[in-house]
């Protein structure tokens, strides 16, 4: 009998072991934003595995626009611009619903994987915060564009802009009117640059790239966010 117990001790590992793997198997079936091999939903929350999702998104076109299209988002498909290093492939804009507020000027056309981070920054990022500081709804996002085949500033490496994979947004407008943009109350210490605080550090968890006035000079006009695809997923916050 001795002899066979280190069979039953393994044999009840493994018992434990697969147990606790269904269990896993059966939360992530119930909680699928965790689970990075469930397709992206506009409707989830953000999980573990959201930006995973949206990284992929970004190189997916078909899949993009399904999801926007089970979510039953309009929206506007723009033609394929550039070539090469310059393709834009995925350009869209949003119409006739409130999953981003309205960009200004409209004829910014992001990528799809970066409007879809929009819609969730929107909804769990922008809107609650605006709410908090504000008492009320963003309701246009003023942007510096999306397209532009260009190197990054400073360096050889060639910008997100050049696929419509970033988007600078450089002011929030509230539904009364207020204004609050990042070159004017970026530092102003008061709720303005709270909330524009609050919105760079909420960004980081759903964008690739966040770079704020704090990053550099470049930026002190400016959020720049996109959904570029690096090597082991490592992002940047700044």
């Amino acid at each position: 009998m001795k002899s066979f117990r280190p069979y039953l001790i393994g044999f009840g590992i493994a018992v434990l072991l697969t147990i606790a793997a269904i269990r896993a198997m059966v939360w992530l079936r119930a909680h699928p934003e965790h689970d990075p091999t469930a397709r992206f939903e506009l409707a989830q929350p953000q999980g573990w595995a959201t930006r995973r999702k949206l990284l992929a998104l970004a190189q997916e076109d078909a899949a993009c626009f399904a999801a926007f299209d089970r979510a039953g988002a309009g929206y506007e498909r723009r033609a394929p611009m550039g070539e090469g290093m310059c393709r834009a492939s995925q350009r869209m804009i949003l119409t006739g619903n409130a999953l981003v507020p309205t960009l200004a000027p409209a004829s910014a056309a992001p990528g799809c994987a970066v409007t879809a981070a929009m819609a969730l920054w929107t909804r769990d990022v922008v809107q609650p915060l605006a709410q908090k500081y504000f008492g009320q709804e963003v309701a246009k996002l003023e942007n510096l564009g999306s397209y532009n085949c260009r190197k990054i500033a400073g360096r050889q490496a060639q910008s997100e802009h050049s696929t419509a994979n970033a988007i600078d947004i450089s002011a929030f407008v509230f539904a009364d009117g207020t204004r609050v943009s990042l070159i004017n109350d970026w530092d102003q210490g008061d709720r303005r640059s709270e909330f524009l605080h609050a919105v760079r550090d909420g960004s980081c968890d759903l964008f690739s790239t966040v770079l704020s006035p704090d990053y550099n000079r470049a930026h002190a006009d400016h959020l720049h966010l996109d959904m570029a695809l690096r090597t082991a997923g490592w992002s940047v916050c700044r």
